[in-house]
């Protein structure tokens, strides 16, 4: 399973032709306490970094946008009742939804984890 991020702070494990999404622990720490989390349409079609879904936190609401193209096929439905868990574990049981990913070459537009590292390190300098 290999793990991507994008510039938006969303990241993606990916398995197979599978792909498990949710935003990062740094952005879960910018957003602060998360009250709602608005869950996508399992079979929701989507392309590369169009809205997946919305999330709203004590400070600002959010879009969560698709790291890559596909088709929703799974949501994290404890987020509608405990959205907080994504607080408190933004990268594991947080996760948002699964996604049939339509083209694994999008891959290739990501960050890996060492890359997303060094792009949270130049942000903060």
């Amino acid at each position: 399973m290999q793990t991507f991020y994008t510039k938006d702070h969303e990241w993606i494990k990916v398995e197979n032709k599978t792909g498990t999404i949710g935003i990062s622990t740094f952005a879960a720490e910018q957003l602060g306490d998360i009250t709602y989390v608005e869950l996508p349409s399992i079979g929701k079609t989507l392309k590369m970094k169009e809205v997946l879904c919305g999330i709203e936190s004590v400070k600002a609401a959010s879009d969560i946008y698709a790291p890559v193209s596909g088709k929703v096929i799974e949501v994290n439905e404890n987020l509608e009742n405990t959205p907080e868990v994504i607080n408190q574990s933004a990268e594991g049981e947080g996760w948002i939804a699964k996604i049939e990913i339509a083209s694994l070459d999008e891959l290739k537009n990501l960050m890996n984890p060492d890359q997303y590292k060094k792009y949270l390190e130049d942000l903060n300098s």
